[in-house]
């Protein structure tokens, strides 16, 4: 795979995973009780290592 087609991926991914924590934030506020609290910001904290993880790579192939 090129480094273009690599970078477009990891974009693509990136935007799915940014989307994803927004629909998390937008459901957490929805919620009520410390056990879908918990849930809650145990995806979003997942979401968010992902994120950070295709950051990374993606800084990688830039510079």
């Amino acid at each position: 795979m090129t480094d273009t087609a690599t970078l477009s991926e990891l974009n693509t991914r990136i935007a799915a995973i940014r989307e994803n924590i927004r629909e998390l934030i937008e459901q957490a506020a929805a919620y009520s009780g410390a056990a879908d609290e918990d849930r809650t910001a145990d995806r979003i904290a997942e979401q968010e290592a992902k994120l950070e993880a295709l950051v990374k790579q993606r800084d990688a192939l830039t510079k």
